[in-house]
């Protein structure tokens, strides 16, 4: 695949994450995708490793039951060979405790025929450990 077709899947998985659209995220997934969201996994929701479709599929799930999205703001999107960069800032609120959750972020993507085989989430987890840990 080329970097644009891989920017253009990226694109897409992330209009079906903005809109709440687990089939539409999980068609662009391979089975064997694996998904690392970095933080302390005893207080953010997500935080982890989820290997397989079906366990990245959970991850997409408990992302947005556990909070709400105000921004999600890809700003840039890198690619080269089989990785794509996407670059942006966000604003969500965990719904277990009503605090803001504000930073940049870096997804670093590994595609394969076309679909995500890899993501790897990098924000400033503080921020979302801090929101969720708040009573």
């Amino acid at each position: 695949m080329s970097t644009s077709d891989n920017i253009a899947a990226t694109q897409k998985l992330f209009e079906a994450f903005g809109a709440g659209n687990i089939p539409g995220i999980v068609a662009f997934l391979n089975d064997d995708v694996v998904i690392n969201f970095y933080g302390p996994e005893d207080i953010i929701p997500y935080a982890g490793t989820y290997n397989g479709k079906q366990e990245a599929q959970r991850f997409f799930e408990t992302v947005l039951s556990s909070v709400d999205i105000h921004v999600f703001e890809p700003e840039e999107f890198i690619a080269e060979r089989d990785k794509v960069i996407v670059t942006g800032h966000l604003h969500l609120t965990a719904k277990s405790t009503g605090s803001a959750i504000k930073s940049d972020f870096v997804h670093v993507i590994t595609m394969k025929n076309g679909k995500w085989s890899r993501f790897r989430d990098f924000m400033d987890t503080v921020q979302a450990a801090s929101a969720f840990s708040q009573k």
